[in-house]
């Protein structure tokens, strides 16, 4: 049976897990074994729990103690604690009305090698230095709806696993297996090595339009992305197999890079595999 506390006292140190502690504190990089995130509404810690991440503590307001959260309650250890408040405590814990009156902090999974990501994979994102969490989890969402494989990020990149990113990415960040690349081998080798052609959504004069059907028929195929403003390094799209634009009207030159990874994932992924 999961342990219930009251908490009446929004700085009750309790609660430190979920509205003080930064997210470089919860990534605890001097002991990654005990790293943690934060999981936001039931769908998103169901998932998470469906990935297999541990539970470790539970906050939620206290009307939601029974019902659904019994459900999730029975799927965790049977000493597992839960804090529970009234409405006018939460409320002071930014964005609390975008939990769905639930909390979950957990355990952050270990990540696996490239190797293992794309194992078997047909079709990849690379994301270069994507640093909006927003951003991060727009994508992540569209590659679990628009048949992308896996996903890998650059070490500069934002963390899939920050609040906001799992949040926006309505815990897709679970269902789409993801690592980041190695920083000290360049990474578009080690994707050539394991059977892959590279391609750059970026606009440079030999850009092919995305519906071009060479990249479209490779069998293993990785769809590079670069950071919002600059792009994409110009020694990464030099070093690319293929370079992509998506074609527009109106004068308008590109797309936010999660408006751009949704065009680029049905073209290449969710169509060819229609076809």
């Amino acid at each position: 049976m999961a342990r219930f506390y009251e908490i009446k006292d929004f700085s009750a140190p309790e609660l430190d897990v979920y509205a003080r502690l930064t997210e470089n504190q919860l990534l605890n990089r001097k002991d990654p074994k005990n790293a943690m995130f934060i999981a936001e509404s039931p769908l998103v810690i169901e998932r998470a729990l469906d990935a297999g991440c541990v539970p470790l503590s539970f906050l939620m307001e206290t009307k939601h103690a029974e019902g659904k959260a019994q459900a999730i309650l029975s799927r965790c250890p049977e000493d597992i604690p839960v804090y529970t408040a009234e409405l006018s405590v939460l409320t002071q814990l930014t964005g609390f009305h975008l939990t769905r009156g639930m909390l979950c902090a957990m355990l952050r999974p270990e990540l696996p090698e490239p190797e293992a990501i794309c194992e078997g994979a047909q079709r990849i994102a690379v994301l270069e230095n994507v640093m909006n969490p927003t951003n991060i989890g727009a994508i992540f969402r569209s590659a679990a709806a628009l048949g992308m494989d896996a996903v890998l990020l650059t070490s500069q990149g934002s963390d899939p696993l920050y609040r906001r990113a799992v949040r926006v990415s309505m815990g897709t960040v679970f269902q789409v297996p993801w690592t980041y690349l190695d920083d000290l081998t360049p990474w578009q080798d080690k994707l050539h090595a394991l059977g892959f052609k590279t391609a750059a959504l970026a606009l440079t004069e030999r850009s092919l339009p995305i519906y071009d059907p060479a990249p479209e028929a490779e069998e293993k195929l990785a769809l590079v992305l670069g950071t919002e403003g600059d792009g994409l390094a110009p020694e990464t799209v030099e070093k690319c197999d293929y370079t992509l634009r998506i074609p527009m009207s109106h004068g308008v030159d590109s797309l936010n890079v999660a408006a751009a990874s949704a065009v680029a994932f049905y073209q290449l992924a969710t169509l060819r595999r229609k076809g």
